[in-house]
């Protein structure tokens, strides 16, 4: 291709607001050189997405969030050994109107059975694999739009020429008639929280930056990531100050205003500290998913504020109405995550729903998959390639006619050799995946926990209109007569009122986590429901395992444990084994902490690192201190250390035995 075979296009996209979609197809080196072919045809910016490129002017694709706010014209996506569609669909954002999006592909033929190097950050598999349904869901999109340009090597390519759009008036950077009525209503705000959302080309940074301009006092802007402020910024001039929120948090800084950036990426419990510190607070955030936030931002967070006032944009200011990219970049991402209001009407029908039907019957995981990103907090195009391709994702839906009206996810877990459940339960191996699973062996009391079979609930989800009519529990029961494994299990953010459900569906309580969530500000709690007898088994023995442990724990937590605590002070063979785990291999502290208390009880050496952590309650570094160690690792070292010694003078044969026998279990093979 040489640069005239597309000449005049870059203008006439410039003069219509617009941008498209350019597929080169074909072997690495030769989409390589059209793409470099055209970067000298034509003036622009040309940033190249890609690892290992040939350019200056490049970003990982992983790296591509940091520029968020910041605005190209063209760019050049490489997908030819991984398809990261987050980064994707990230750089069409970035574009600005007249833009090219160059994506380099391998045979399209072909590309359906290549592995997917990107797979390795979503699947869980050990090495890469083939996307197969994610490559046919993506070809078809691009094949049907006349809009995308499509050149495959060994075959002519032609420009076609396209219906004339109307001429496009860029804006100003005077205030959009959208932004000029939410600026008047933010303009007026005494005080109290206000949400703006839009998917992005919106002028959302532009009016946050405008908003600066307008109000009376001083505010401060954060984000999580400053150079994504860059738009707020320029249209914010001298009353722009910045500060990182963990800083901010820090500071004693006050303000008449606090203006959050991409709001949704903040961790939920420090976004709420920072909404307390002032008396007048917009968050913004995009609504759209490749972000990972989505329509459960207003769901989840915004929802807690009583009087919150939200706001929205709908026109594009960065490129006009029915931009191309835009188009095909949500139809293939399945960015439309607005549910339909009406509720699906009539009796309720349930089925199971594997990943072939991508291909069979498209608009019914299409369906599924809307609803659940609808319901969830944070949700993202990951989510999306998990769903069609991951190995071991299984679906069960509720359907009233041909309208889905709910869902559950479930991906397998466990199934792990005995002597890798072992090797997890001592701290030695990691695999991959098996989020329950592994949590059930790391940091219970059943070293072959994880060789049992599970299916875990990532998701469930019922339609609005038809919640509380109990669909939410039958698609559960469902999916445990479906599932041929030992028991299934659910890993969530502990509240009440989910714990109620998940009690409700028949789970047991297993876990609860040493560590609240950043994102939810939660602890995770761990459930299961038995499947099998020897599901049965394991659920009553870990369930027991907290009752027993649960009143040392509320103490690490500060938080009540809702189960029925026990008030054991004496060692058993559970915890002889626990404090073997911890003293010879690599158990966590917080998986032995229960025990280790009961150590401290049953004798009468000083063990003073063990009593400074657990009885004292002094922190790591004071402790540290103390003992002249230096850093965490150290005081770890040293605890173990004392745990041994603790244990042979109970009973040295037995410890002997004991450490032999872990010892052994990191040789797995």
């Amino acid at each position: 291709m040489s640069g005239m075979r597309l000449t005049g296009l870059p203008e006439q996209l410039a003069r219509e607001g617009h941008r498209r979609l350019l597929v080169l197809s074909g072997e690495a080196f030769w989409t390589g050189q059209q793409a470099l072919t055209l970067r000298d045809a034509h003036p622009g910016d040309w940033l190249w997405v890609g690892d290992n490129a040939p350019v200056a002017d490049a970003c990982s694709p992983q790296a591509l969030h940091q520029l968020l706010g910041r605005e190209f014209l063209h760019a050049i996506f490489d997908a030819r050994h991984g398809f990261d569609v987050s980064a994707f669909a990230a750089a069409g954002g970035t574009l600005r109107a007249g833009s090219l999006l160059v994506l380099l592909v391998p045979d399209v033929d072909r590309w359906p059975a290549q592995t997917d190097h990107d797979s390795l950050r979503w699947s869980d598999s050990p090495s890469p694999i083939a996307t197969p349904n994610f490559i046919h869901h993506f070809c078809r999109h691009i094949a049907r739009d006349p809009q995308v340009l499509l050149w495959r090597q060994g075959q002519p390519f032609t420009l076609l020429p396209t219906p004339a759009a109307p001429e496009w008036q860029p804006a100003s950077g005077e205030p959009q008639s959208e932004q000029a009525a939410i600026l008047d209503n933010l303009a007026r705000m005494s005080d109290g929280i206000a949400a703006l959302t839009a998917p992005r080309g919106r002028g959302k940074s532009a009016l946050a930056g405008m908003l600066l301009q307008r109000i009376p006092g001083n505010a401060i802007v954060t984000a999580p990531a400053r150079a994504a402020t860059e738009v707020i910024a320029r249209f914010g001039g001298e009353r722009y100050h910045f500060m990182a929120p963990d800083a901010l948090l820090d500071s004693t800084q006050v303000a008449d205003w606090l203006i959050v950036d991409e709001a949704a990426a903040i961790p939920g419990p420090v976004l709420e500290q920072l909404v307390a510190r002032f008396p007048r607070v917009l968050l913004t955030t995009t609504v759209q998913g490749y972000e990972g936030t989505g329509r459960g931002f207003l769901l989840k967070f915004c929802a807690r504020f009583s009087g919150l006032r939200y706001f929205t944009l709908s026109a594009p200011v960065r490129w006009a109405v029915g931009c191309p990219l835009e188009r095909i970049i949500a139809e293939v991402l399945l960015f439309d995550d607005q549910p339909d209001d009406t509720p699906p009407q009539g009796p309720v029908q349930f089925m199971p729903l594997e990943q072939e039907a991508w291909q069979r019957e498209p608009a019914q995981p299409a369906a599924v998959y809307k609803l659940l990103c609808a319901a969830h907090y944070r949700t993202s195009p990951l989510d999306l390639r998990r769903m069609m391709d991951a190995p071991g994702q299984h679906f069960v839906v509720a359907r009233a006619g041909e309208t889905v009206c709910g869902a559950l996810w479930l991906v397998d877990e466990g199934g792990l050799s005995p002597a890798l459940s072992q090797a997890v339960w001592a701290g030695y191996r990691r695999p991959r995946g098996n989020l329950v699973a592994q949590s059930l062996a790391a940091h219970g009391g059943s070293p072959q926990a994880a060789a049992l079979t599970a299916r875990r609930v990532t998701r469930v989800a019922v339609h609005p209109g038809r919640q509380r009519e109990g669909i939410g529990l039958a698609l559960v029961a469902h999916a445990r007569q479906l599932a041929q494994t030992d028991y299934l299990s659910v890993s969530f953010g502990y509240t009440d009122a989910l714990w109620r459900f998940w009690q409700r569906c028949g789970f047991v309580l297993v876990r609860i986590g040493s560590h609240r969530e950043a994102s939810s500000g939660c602890y995770t709690a761990m459930a299961m429901l038995p499947v099998s007898e020897a599901g049965r088994a394991l659920c009553q023995r870990e369930h027991q395992r907290l009752c027993r442990d649960a009143t040392i724990l509320e103490h690490w937590n500060g938080e009540k444990i809702p189960v029925a605590a026990g008030a054991a002070s004496t060692l058993n063979d559970d915890d002889w084994l626990d404090l073997a785990g911890f003293a010879f291999a690599h158990r966590p502290f917080s998986a032995a902490v229960a025990s280790l208390t009961r150590l401290l009880l049953t004798t009468p050496l000083p063990l003073t690192g063990l009593r400074g952590k657990i009885e004292s309650s002094l922190d790591d570094a004071a402790l540290s201190r103390t003992l002249n160690l230096s850093g965490r690792k150290a005081l770890l070292a040293h605890l173990r250390r004392e745990t041994g010694s603790a244990l042979a003078q109970l009973d040295r044969e037995r410890c002997q035995q004991l450490q032999s026998t872990i010892l052994q279990w990191q040789f797995f093979q």
